[in-house]
């Protein structure tokens, strides 16, 4: 028996090439922080909350304890906040800081080492209303 040998052409396969993504040009927004005692979390956003930026400490190459210093927190906003001025030319912020971290105070001064001028400071850490519910009572 003879083998038959279908040889099939095939097209090579182009993709259309992407047009870049123009960079927007935000000159006002927002920064978040989020300071826990484990890590702190910096994010950049526009008016609405579209993410511009973001860096954490872990992100910045600390491990373990070192993740919840202050120096870890500057470290952070100054890698979310260079990134943010370059690629969309932030130059005002409104700053929310969440948390009770280290990492607070330090991760807002480091602002101003980056020329980024903060118009506002808002503390919207979350309160309990009540809290949780007690343990139960102890009998003796």
């Amino acid at each position: 028996m003879a083998e038959a040998t279908a040889t099939t052409t095939q097209a090579p396969i182009t993709t259309a090439a992407k047009k870049k993504k123009a960079k927007r040009s935000v000159p006002y927004g927002q920064v978040h922080i989020q300071s826990t005692f484990n890590n702190t979390i910096v994010t950049f956003t526009d008016q609405k909350g579209g993410t511009l930026s973001t860096a954490s400490a872990g992100a910045c190459g600390f491990r373990g304890s070192k993740k919840g210093t202050a120096y870890a927190a500057q470290v952070a906003m100054e890698k979310a906040g260079n990134i943010a001025k370059q690629l969309h030319g932030i130059s005002k912020v409104d700053v929310f800081v969440k948390g009770l971290g280290l990492g607070r105070d330090a991760a807002i001064r480091s602002l101003q080492n980056i020329d980024i001028h903060a118009e506002l400071l808002k503390d919207v850490t979350g309160v309990p209303h009540g809290g949780c519910r007690p343990r139960k009572a102890r009998r003796v």
